[in-house]
């Protein structure tokens, strides 16, 4: 114990702030994925749950590819493929957020498919008999009860796709891991560093997880605790 020198690293502001703006950038793009990737998978699950000709199957064949394929092949093909091939150019991170989206989507329209089949006939039929216009009683009736059902999955899927995001680093963006190689780089502490970056990722997952479960109770306080 006494060879281990983490004061290398707390004592060194630039370190401490690379540490903090990885982290942060990390986060902020971890949250943004999430985001769009939930309201892409919505689309998705909408698609395949109401068997829409053509589009039924794309969004199927989607969600397989997407679930079968790594990451960091997905996030390779984004930031040098795709540039490539239409012929433009965005930051780093713009390329990871594209990425992490597309790869949040997919898992999250599985998800929000098994909750919607979940809900059986009962539900669209209450809704029609109301003459509620069928998109309607999609947002109003059936994607809430769908997503109360899976948000422990939901929830969970997030943090594993967090912690996963640390490969963003290899296209150049900043996060926190790439801050960590940086400083590995520097001082050769590579047990300091590594230790250090799993806690904050603990932290960072605990973190995620209160708020998420902070966010369960302002959201659905109309559901029945069985």
């Amino acid at each position: 114990m006494s060879s281990l020198r983490f004061f290398e690293i707390y004592r060194n502001p630039e370190y401490l702030w690379l540490l903090a703006k990885g982290a942060l950038i990390s986060a902020a793009l971890t949250i943004g994925g999430g985001i769009l990737g939930f309201l892409l998978a919505v689309l998705l699950a909408a698609v395949r749950h109401y068997r829409v000709p053509v589009l039924a199957q794309l969004a199927a064949a989607y969600v397989e590819f997407i679930r079968n394929t790594p990451l960091i092949v997905q996030m390779f093909f984004v930031a040098f493929g795709l540039p490539l091939l239409l012929g433009y150019q965005w930051p780093f991170w713009a390329h990871a957020l594209l990425a992490l989206s597309i790869n949040f989507s997919a898992y999250f329209a599985e998800i929000l498919r098994a909750g919607l089949a979940s809900l059986g006939a009962g539900q669209t039929e209450a809704a029609d008999a109301l003459g509620l216009p069928r998109w309607l009683s999609f947002v109003k009736v059936c994607l809430p009860q769908a997503v109360a059902a899976m948000y422990p999955s939901l929830n969970s899927q997030f943090i594993f796709l967090f912690l996963t995001t640390g490969i963003i680093s290899e296209i150049g963006v900043t996060d926190l891991t790439w801050a960590g190689l940086f400083i590995d780089s520097r001082n050769f502490r590579s047990f300091e560093i590594f230790f250090t970056l799993t806690v904050i990722y603990l932290l960072m997952s605990l973190g995620f997880k209160t708020l998420l479960a902070l966010l369960h109770d302002r959201l659905f306080k109309w559901k029945v605790v069985r």
